[in-house]
């Protein structure tokens, strides 16, 4: 059974990427949202969590909360997926169950 993890607080603000990436099972994806979009920037200190963490897993951010934020896809981490709304709603009906992460 696959878990969708979504998170939409700052990893800069909150511990919820972390308590995420150390509840991931293989065929799992995160899904980062609203501010946690910021711990999927390249060269952050999160970087290097998320190599380890998901070697058997997917990582998603949605689209327009990076851009809103004043990012694009070349800020991304090596191996994050940019999704749109619709690509929101595919990865919660793809994944058996969702987590969300406060």
């Amino acid at each position: 059974m696959s878990t969708l993890h979504t998170i939409n607080k700052s990893p800069f603000e909150r511990c919820a990427l972390i308590s995420a990436l150390n509840h991931l099972r293989a065929g799992d994806a995160v899904l980062m949202l609203e501010d946690a979009v910021v711990g999927a920037r390249k060269g952050s200190a999160f970087a290097g969590l998320f190599e380890n963490a998901t070697k058997d897993c997917s990582v998603y951010v949605l689209g327009p909360d990076l851009a809103a934020r004043g990012m694009g896809e070349k800020d991304l981490i090596q191996g994050a997926k940019l999704v749109d709304y619709g690509g929101f709603v595919d990865l919660v009906t793809s994944h058996d169950r969702t987590q969300a992460w406060l």
